[in-house]
């Protein structure tokens, strides 16, 4: 949004009433979902495996590794990376059995997968947008140790498309095709720095990257706009499912704050909330940085960011970075006598403490507070501490919070003392060994530091607890990401899209959801199966197995069983149909090949034969229910038909896997023919 705002109101307590319109509201997604093909650049099988730091097989290869950042094709190093490589972090990769010469960075990469490539050209046909004629490879600096290269090969593919949504069209810039990262197993942490554990399973499936324009008006717009996103990606049916095959990112400013990337948005429903909470953030920390300045006799902050003059903001720059002059102290000393557990604990360790002077933060750092929806309230002390938490360690004290976790009010008194701190002045502690306190504590420092301005670009990640979000805050996990990381991959070489490729693109495009249902009931099935079988995108399965099978039985028996192999379920529904196995002895046939789906029509017939699975015959059934009825002749006169149900599981019991259909048949024309 362009242009001054008025001083921006609204209550950081109650997110929800937070107006977006007055706040000068932009957010745009990003979002990244695997395919179901092969991976990107190594013709390796697109899989993962299950397994966790303390169960990956012995025999799988281990290479261990470090990575620094290279400069960029601008010729700087990107500020994401260079503060990754400051992190003093190694890796230890484990080669899955789908990870070769070209996952462990020991070999070229192969030309882009042909059929990510016409995928990720679908979606962007089915998003209106135009592909460039030709498509050149680039890397992207990723020093996390989660690419073994450090970098990660991404291929712009189309530009400028749209998504229709109730709230007006969403833009879409850019859609790519990438290689998704390594899985993080395990860190492990050493006095020489953090040894992360990686699985190569996952390098190298193919990712497409879609990334809106900020159009959406809304936290609800936001929600609304992922799940159309992710219903086109689906339309393909040729995109991975399950928890972590589709993750969505959220850019979100307000005017008075400044661009956030947040991840980890793996719930749909949490959007609103997680947007939400991040614009009280922006809103806190736009206040309390002119509360600041207040302090200091600063110009103060505009009410938008549009309107920041440099000259000014470099002019309290340096009024602040005066302030902070005095680099951290060892307050050891002051805990000698320490009765606190975690401080005794740490010092017997050989660790140090280390101290801070956060001048003329007294009282700002903040104790937890919960707002109206139950989440934590933003807070400096937070904010830092999440800064701290970046550089390996648990976390810091701050002076807000102590005395507190067995550290007293003379300690805290004589660590003022040894700072040299005024009454305005506040502290953090750090409590780790010698290079990681110092690392921690320049990160503390220089988000400290920013606290006299807006708050910082960065990347951030929802707090997650037991697999969900804790409620919808987030926390620092690196700067935002330049231009500098991106430099041309020379090793694969450029695509050219034709236009007779595109147009074949456009003319096969997949039918939308509204197709799929209609085509679902023209078969003759029923409208509940028909949204059961789309919901779980078994569509295309159900026509490709049909055959000569009945419609809704076949329906049923992929409902039924759903996981297990189709061509599996197909040759029982043909046995079935052929009277070699009863539908009751379906679950026995099942349950004895679910671990061989490729097994052949033969050998299930040979199986039914053998165990004798074949319903009864007419004849049989028709002297199994004469049976039944002479020995209930009197409850049959007293019921009349009311006898059909108690006796139906009788019979069916006694036929052994006889059709309920042809049971039900015989049985009512039975018992008509004892009471007439």
């Amino acid at each position: 949004m362009a242009g001054a705002l008025s001083e921006p109101s609204g209550d950081i307590s109650s997110p929800e009433f937070l107006d977006c319109d007055e706040l000068g509201f932009m957010c745009g997604l990003e979002i990244h979902q695997q395919l179901a093909t092969g991976k990107l650049h190594s013709r390796q099988r697109g899989e993962l495996f299950d397994v966790a730091a303390d169960s990956v097989p012995a025999e799988w290869y281990r290479t261990h590794r470090r990575l620094r950042a290279p400069k960029g094709e601008s010729g700087s190093v990107d500020v994401a990376a260079k503060f990754e490589q400051a992190r003093k972090r190694s890796f230890e990769y484990v080669q899955s059995p789908n990870a070769g010469l070209i996952e462990l960075d020991e070999s070229p990469p192969l030309p882009l997968d042909e059929q990510a490539l016409d995928i990720s050209l679908t979606v962007s046909a089915l998003l209106q947008a135009q592909p460039l004629p030709l498509l050149q490879t680039m890397r992207k600096t990723v020093v996390d140790g989660s690419n073994t290269s450090g970098f990660q090969r991404t291929t712009l593919v189309a530009t400028n498309g749209i998504l229709s949504t109730t709230q007006g069209d969403v833009g879409i810039d850019v859609i790519c095709l990438e290689e998704d990262s390594a899985r993080k197993l395990d860190s492990i942490k050493t006095d020489d720095g953090t040894i992360v554990l990686y699985n190569l399973d996952r390098l190298g499936i193919p990712l497409i990257e879609i990334a809106t324009a900020p159009d959406v008006k809304s936290p609800e717009h936001a929600q609304e706009t992922a799940i159309g996103l992710g219903k086109v990606l689906r339309q393909t049916r040729r995109v991975r499912r399950g928890l972590g095959s589709i993750r969505q990112d959220l850019n979100v400013s307000i005017g008075c704050g400044d661009r956030v990337e947040i991840k980890g948005c793996q719930d749909l429903q949490w959007i609103p909330q997680i947007i939400r909470l991040e614009m009280a953030r922006q809103l806190h920390f736009y206040r309390l940085a002119n509360t600041l300045r207040a302090s200091i006799k600063a110009p103060m902050l505009p009410a938008h960011r549009n309107e920041d003059d440099e000259g000014i903001e470099q002019e309290v720059k340096d009024m602040v970075s005066a302030l902070f002059s005095q680099p951290p102290r060892d307050v050891s000393v002051c805990f000698s006598s320490s009765t606190s557990d975690m401080v005794v604990k740490g010092l017997g360790q050989k660790n140090i403490m280390l101290g801070l002077k956060l001048p003329h933060l007294a009282g700002h750092l903040g104790t937890k507070t919960i707002d109206a929806s139950g989440a934590q309230m933003p807070r400096l002390g937070r904010e830092l501490a999440g800064a701290a938490k970046l550089a390996g360690v648990q976390g810091i004290f701050h002076s807000d919070e102590l005395p507190a976790y067995g550290i007293t009010q003379d300690e805290v008194d004589d660590v003022r003392k040894h700072l040299e701190l005024s009454d305005g002045d506040g502290f953090a502690l750090c409590l780790a060994p010698s290079w990681q306190a110092v690392l921690a504590l320049e990160s503390v420092k220089n988000r400290a530091q920013h606290a006299w301005h807006r708050i910082p670009k960065e990347v951030r990640n929802v707090v997650v607890k037991k697999g969900a979000p804790e409620d919808g805050t987030t926390t620092p996990m690196r700067p935002l990401p330049g231009s500098s990381r991106m430099y041309p991959e020379t090793d694969v070489q450029t695509n050219r899209i034709n236009v007779e490729h595109w147009n074949q693109i456009k003319s096969n495009l997949p039918p939308d959801e509204d197709e799929r249902f209609a085509r679902l009931q023209s078969s003759g099935i029923s409208e509940d199966q028909a949204r059961q079988l789309l919901s779980r995108e078994e569509d295309d399965k159900f026509f490709e197995y049909l055959a000569d099978l009945p419609p809704k039985f076949w329906a049923a028996l992929m409902l039924d069983y759903e996981g297990q192999s189709s061509q599996l379920l197909q040759h029982i529904a043909q046995l079935h149909e052929k009277n070699i196995c009863a539908r009751d002895h379906i679950d026995n046939v099942v349950h004895h090949f679910s671990t061989d789906s490729n097994a052949s029509f033969e050998s299930i017939q040979a199986y039914c034969e053998q165990h004798g699975l074949a319903p009864a015959s007419a004849d049989d059934l028709a002297t199994i229910i004469d049976n039944v009825l002479a020995e209930r002749k009197d409850f049959i006169l007293e019921k009349g038909l009311g006898a059909m149900g108690p006796l139906m599981g009788v019979v069916m019991l006694a036929a052994g896997g006889a059709d309920g259909k042809q049971v039900s048949t015989l049985l009512r024309q039975a018992i008509q023919r004892m009471i007439e």
